[in-house]
């Protein structure tokens, strides 16, 4: 088990142990971390590293041999709990992405509520890094994510509906993010 959850290189070494077979989903993977590292001024310098760790770890539980209950984040969650990740790692993954709509949806919410849910500059973040990539790493504004999402899953589906529900809630994370950007010196 990696010790260093925690950290970029750990993280990055889990997610690189799992899902590369996945195609896209290890593209995308790849360009959230990036993407994170690109916006980690918006959060405290000592949560810098937590964040792109995070975002390396965010779709973790897409991994066919980590599949439980069939809900990325709460399976990504249980699995870096089993393996001693820290509490507040386990929490981002398990939230990213308003998680909780579709938790809601899939009838797991008493499940994903065993991990507390932060607000806080860095799950915006995370939010932000998820919430601008494309499925296979492009570069997304939030609304073409969206319309993509939207898209790619039928109306009336788990997701379809669960992302037009999150919407308001993870555009707001956004400008969250945005804003924490813009405060920051050039």
């Amino acid at each position: 088990m990696p010790s260093d959850l925690d950290t970029p290189r750990g993280a990055a070494e889990l997610a690189g142990s799992l899902l590369p077979p996945l195609g896209n989903r290890w593209l995308h993977t790849q360009a959230v971390a990036a993407r994170a590292r690109d916006v980690s001024a918006a959060v405290p310098e000592g949560e810098r590293d937590l964040l792109v760790a995070a975002a390396w770890l965010h779709d973790l539980g897409y991994a066919p041999e980590l599949r439980e209950t069939g809900f990325h984040p709460l399976d990504g969650a249980r699995h870096l709990e089993s393996l001693g990740a820290s509490p507040r790692l386990v929490r981002l993954v398990a939230h990213h992405s308003g998680a909780m709509y579709e938790a809601e949806q899939r009838g797991l919410s008493a499940e994903l509520a065993a991990y507390e849910r932060e607000d806080s500059p860095l799950l915006d973040a995370l939010i932000y890094a998820d919430m601008t990539t494309g499925p296979a790493g492009q570069s997304f504004d939030f609304d073409r994510r969206m319309d993509e999402i939207l898209d790619r899953y039928e109306p009336g589906s788990v997701v379809h509906t669960a992302i037009t529900k999150a919407r308001p809630y993870l555009a707001a994370a956004i400008e969250r993010t945005r804003d924490c950007l813009s405060d920051q010196p050039m």
